[in-house]
């Protein structure tokens, strides 16, 4: 597991990004926060986050890897209905400004798909 840093009482844990060619991003992220805006935060490529975090662009599709899916919330209906039209929805896709950053999460990795659009 990834060290989190520690910044007076807050732990910002690490969030693993990987791009689609293999290239790695990791990050920190404020607990209460969405894992899509950690991404924008450091500039991480492949997340483009259009609508802002506001669930209706689909434009921050992450796969999270497999041994993260059960520590996460169930999709809600406006997620699921976005995910139902991408063209590489996989078991582990989700929008990556849905999952709040937890002290749980730490360590995190979500893969990114080919293309955003």
């Amino acid at each position: 597991m990834l060290e989190s840093s520690v910044i007076g009482f807050l732990t910002m844990p690490k969030i693993v990004f990987i791009e689609y060619d293999g290239q790695e991003h990791v990050v920190e992220g404020a607990i209460g926060r969405s894992v899509m805006q950690a991404a924008a935060d450091h500039f991480v490529p492949g997340i483009l986050a259009e609508c802002g975090g506001c669930c209706s662009c689909a434009t921050c599709h992450g796969y999270i890897d497999p041994q993260w899916r059960s520590r996460l919330p169930d999709i809600q209906p406006d997620e699921e209905s976005l995910l139902e039209g991408l063209p590489e929805r996989l078991g582990g896709s989700r929008l990556t400004c849905q999952v709040q950053i937890t002290a749980e999460l730490d360590g995190l990795t979500v893969r990114l798909p080919k293309s955003q659009l």
